[in-house]
């Protein structure tokens, strides 16, 4: 039969030879696990230094482009999004809970079926729409 050759970065053997050696390590699946494992070894501050040289996605820039209105900008601003979402989870939180169940209260619910399902006597107990009222609970239940 041969000789067996063990690679430690994949956890894979194969047969020893010239050809299956140099197939296996040319292969993307070595390639990739011998790069995460010298990766685990790397310091922060090289991982980062090689992260702020790389370029912007250009796909990104180009949707924040088309957004903006093509005002030429080279880079979007984080804190113009800072302000917009900060301005909209304020605004979201000017609704009190008491306005909010108000609101769910003035107008009944209504369950309805895409079309194709069954009607409703014919879904499963688990899938029938809750009572009007809702469920009732019992005091003293105890789960699990």
């Amino acid at each position: 039969m041969g000789k067996t050759y063990f690679c430690d970065y994949c956890g894979r053997s194969f047969q020893d030879n010239l050809h299956n050696r140099k197939k296996h390590l040319q292969g993307v699946q070595h390639q990739r696990a011998k790069k995460f494992w010298f990766d685990c070894f790397r310091d922060s501050a090289t991982i980062l230094a090689e992260e702020l040289a790389k370029k912007p996605c250009r796909k990104f820039l180009q949707s924040e482009e088309n957004k903006v209105g093509h005002d030429n900008r080279s880079t979007p601003d984080i804190n113009e999004w800072l302000l917009k979402r900060a301005k909209r989870k304020e605004s979201n939180s000017n609704i009190s809970g008491s306005e909010m169940a108000k609101e769910v209260d003035d107008e009944p619910v209504v369950y309805w079926l895409p079309p194709g399902y069954q009607a409703v006597h014919e879904l499963p107990p688990s899938l029938h729409p809750p009572p009007p009222g809702g469920w009732k609970t019992a005091v003293n239940v105890e789960w699990g």
